[in-house]
């Protein structure tokens, strides 16, 4: 079967990416993934200078696949893209999106077209980073405004690159917000962020486990919410969807397509190893034989073509 899905016209081998975050740190572990079965990956977000991020700890573990992080995007800065990019490309041709994340509406800008003259193969624009110019430090994802200025601005600077806009689910209402990113130029929407902000305490010592005290959830637990936010997306815009969140076998990947994710990206499931893509994808294909779909372009809103809609 083909399991190559059609997305933005470019040639990736299956619908299964590399989410950014936990692997997407060097060229060589980028290239590792993809070596692995990966169709797709996306590095950590860049930001334009040095970002040291929060203290450790910043990883909690809370079982069942489950993690709780507070990394804070730490990154060397746009000549640390630019080595660890060029790396990428020694080692592999697969596709390589490259996450961006920035402080204020400028420095979108300034970040975007330096990464952009790296050719990337699409950019992710990642917007639950506090803008700073808020007067309470919110996101940009909670702003339809605030959305909907940084995809201008980061659309004009990087020209034909293709742009997708990755949102928070920690929003009142996440379709308003990719309905303005539509609208104001995305090509592509990646749904979700990490869910939250939770804590954990050390009931020993009676302190909150992670140095920043909270962090956002990810893993299977929050696999409805993604699920539930892909296929309201999927109704209310027209451009695709990488569907992220709680991803961890073929069942999963499918559920996501079929919700209306064109590919599906896979970030907490890989922390012990990146041979969970090549699984993955043979249990699509596995499942795809056997339900006689021959294209995986098929799965793609296939809920929204049944006769009970939600």
């Amino acid at each position: 079967m083909n399991i190559s899905p059609d997305f933005l016209e470019l040639r990736i081998a299956n619908p299964l990416i590399l989410a950014s975050g936990i692997l997407g740190t060097t060229g060589a572990s980028l290239a590792a993934a993809a070596k692995n079965g990966a169709g797709a990956v996306t590095s950590k977000s860049a930001w334009l200078n040095r970002h040291d991020g929060h203290p450790n700890p910043t990883v909690l573990d809370l079982g069942g696949g489950n993690l709780l992080n507070a990394v804070g995007l730490p990154h060397g800065g746009i000549e640390e893209a630019r080595t660890e990019f060029e790396n990428f490309r020694k080692l592999s041709e697969a596709p390589l999106f490259a996450s961006i994340a920035a402080n204020n509406f400028e420095e979108f800008g300034e970040t975007a077209k330096a990464v952009a003259e790296l050719k990337p193969d699409l950019i992710e624009l990642n917007i639950s980073c506090p803008n700073v110019e808020d007067e309470f430090g919110k996101p940009f994802a909670c702003s339809v405004q605030d959305a909907t200025k940084a995809t201008r601005i980061v659309k004009k600077a990087i020209g034909k690159i293709p742009l997708s806009i990755k949102l928070s689910p920690n929003v009142e209402n996440i379709v308003e917000i990719a309905r303005a990113a539509e609208a104001a130029g995305a090509d592509a929407i990646t749904a979700i962020n990490t869910v939250g902000p939770g804590m954990a305490i050390d009931i020993e010592i009676a302190e909150p486990i992670l140095a920043n005290r909270v962090g956002g959830l990810s893993g299977p637990a929050i696999r409805p919410l993604a699920i539930r936010a892909v296929f309201e997306i999927f109704k209310a815009v027209k451009i695709p969807i990488i569907g992220t969140g709680g991803i961890s076998n073929g069942r999963d990947a499918i559920e996501m397509m079929e919700a209306g994710a064109s590919l599906v990206g896979i970030g907490s499931a890989a922390k012990n190893g990146t041979e969970i893509f090549r699984k993955i994808a043979a249990e699509i294909e596995k499942w795809c034989e056997s339900h006689g779909i021959s294209e995986i372009s098929d799965l793609i809103g296939k809920t929204h073509k049944t006769k009970i809609q939600v």
